[in-house]
């Protein structure tokens, strides 16, 4: 049946006829179920053709959907046989997980956006019982280094949820340009939202496309997408970073910078990759300043967790500013590490009396961890180790496994081949939890999300090809209660399955990378990057020099 991911429990029934989807077809959802019966409806009926009509009330329908409490939250049921097709979740969200395996069951062509010719729609008769491993399913996506238009984040949410990821984290601030409208601050979006032009490969290189880009979304664009994602059970975490990758805002308002050693005023948004060593001063002003910010961001994402950065943030113009080791000095600080801790130990308390809980990069650890925080591990799984030991929850996402940037092969024809070689059978292989940790502290690792940064992707067509088929595989090491040795994971198994699987990715309109290799329009030629010199160790850590 090739499902992706897979579930937990599989019991097809040869010897019984499938069940026949067809124009007169009903859906018969019981109470609490509507939305879910709507949503499949909108799906279904623009793939089939059909009307998919409720049933009437106390009549039986062809697609039945039910809630059961004795379930988890995400957990389902999905009963198909000749009679009937019935989906049972333990909420709305795992009735929307049970939808996604039912179209995986139709075919491929439920996933097109209008009926083909001559298509026909069976389901073979099966019981699928199944629930998540983990609770954050997340993908990441930088739309900071290159802008995605609207329509393409409500594409990129459509395929997190058709693989049922359901954490959008959502990039939206960094040295090369600022997404999010803030109505306080105009000038963000108006300057930082925008830059002279654009680094083309990698920077070693210093070649550029003297091309401005930029853009950003407004407070209903970012409402728009927040309701959208919910609709289909995705939570948007929004990325504001503090207080390194900042030099997009300091462009838009020098004060924010380090001027007593930078001509802040003289700045524009960085149009290098790479790190600023402009960051943010720790003034109280500059707190108040991102408070500010902070409200508005709160209004429009109802995440329980906000996404702070924390990471990559060179403390030179610190070291170098009166005004920063003035700081430091008031506030009985060690040194530039404690100064950043206390920024981020500030903001852990705003969010905290705000009912919020932060996160940020696993440098967050540097100088002391604020006490509700949480960590995304990306560079390995050290900082993820020494958080759960500590007791806080952790989101693995290491870049030497997950980082969906990094090449797909060896070979002159991956475009912009950066990074370690991550093919769909490493990303396969990936394991959350490392052995090192157990009982309490393996249950503070609380999920794994893929990161995809964009300083190389300046299209979705670009998106599309690093992320897929990747994206597939990593969506089943999030979900499916796959072995914790990756040696002993049925990869021959996943390839079988990924061959039933790419019709679906065509028919979602995916642009992914071919097992055969890149398309001749997907190579680039003459963009060439610079591949890391070391693999990763046996821990996962950056063996490169």
């Amino acid at each position: 049946m090739d499902l992706i991911p897979a579930p937990s429990h599989v019991q097809a029934r040869t010897d019984a006829p499938p069940f026949v989807l067809h124009a007169g077809s009903r859906i018969a959802a019981a109470p609490g179920t509507g939305a879910a019966a709507r949503r499949l409806r909108a799906e279904l009926s623009a793939a089939t053709g059909f009307d998919l009509d409720p049933a009437a009330a106390g009549q039986d329908g062809d697609l039945v959907l039910a809630l059961d409490p004795e379930l988890g939250a995400e957990e389902y049921r999905l009963s198909a046989a000749a009679d009937a097709v019935r989906l049972t979740g333990g909420s709305a969200a795992g009735l929307a997980h049970a939808a996604q395996t039912l179209r995986q069951l139709l075919g491929p062509a439920a996933y097109r956006s209008a009926p083909l010719p001559g298509a026909s729609w069976t389901v073979p008769a099966v019981e699928v019982r199944d629930a998540p491993r983990f609770g954050w399913r997340g993908a990441m996506l930088d739309v900071s280094r290159h802008f995605m238009p609207k329509a393409g984040v409500l594409r990129f949410i459509d395929q997190l949820a058709a693989h049922k990821l359901n954490v959008l984290h959502f990039h939206l601030t960094d040295d090369q340009g600022w997404r999010i409208e803030v109505k306080r601050y105009p000038k963000l979006t108006e300057v930082g939202g925008w830059r002279e032009r654009s680094m083309v490969g990698y920077r070693a290189g210093k070649r550029r496309d003297d091309q401005p880009h930029g853009g950003y979304y407004t407070q209903d664009d970012l409402r728009e997408i927040v309701a959208y994602a919910a609709a289909r059970h995705i939570t948007v975490v929004p990325e504001v970073d503090l207080p390194g990758h900042n030099q997009a805002a300091i462009a838009a308002y020098p004060e924010l910078g380090n001027t007593d050693v930078v001509d802040t005023a003289a700045l524009g948004t960085w149009t290098d990759w790479g790190v600023s060593e402009n960051i943010l001063n720790p003034s109280e002003a500059t707190l108040r300043f991102y408070e500010h910010v902070l409200e508005e961001v709160l209004e429009i994402f109802p995440s329980t967790f906000v996404h702070l950065g924390g990471d990559e943030c060179p403390k030179d113009q610190w070291k170098q500013s009166p005004a920063a080791q003035a700081r430091i000095a008031e506030l009985g600080l060690e040194d530039e590490f404690e100064l950043q801790s206390h920024v981020i130990r500030h903001f852990d308390r705003w969010l905290a009396e705000r009912g919020r809980r932060l996160i940020g990069w696993d440098e967050i650890l540097e100088g002391g961890l604020a006490p509700g925080a949480a960590v995304s591990s990306w560079r390995g799984y050290l900082g993820g180790i020494a958080a759960a030991n500590a007791g806080h929850d952790v989101v693995m996402c290491p870049e030497q496994h997950v980082y969906l940037d990094h090449r797909q092969a060896d070979g002159e024809d991956e475009p912009v081949p950066v990074g370690w070689v991550r093919t769909l059978e490493n990303v396969y292989r990936f394991e959350p939890v490392p052995p090192q940790l157990d009982g309490d502290a393996a249950a503070h690792v609380i999920g794994t999300q893929a990161n995809i940064w964009t300083e190389f992707m300046d299209t979705g067509r670009d998106v599309d090809y690093k992320a897929f088929p990747r994206l597939a595989a990593f969506a089943e090491v999030a979900w499916s209660d796959l072995p914790r040795d990756p040696a002993a994971r049925d990869w021959a198994g996943f390839e079988r399955r990924m061959a039933g699987h790419y019709p679906r990715l065509d028919a979602l309109g995916i642009e992914y990378r071919r097992p055969e290799g890149p398309r001749p329009w997907q190579r680039k030629p003459g963009i060439v990057g610079r591949p890391l010199a070391g693999p990763p160790g046996p821990s996962g850590e950056n063996t490169a020099p």
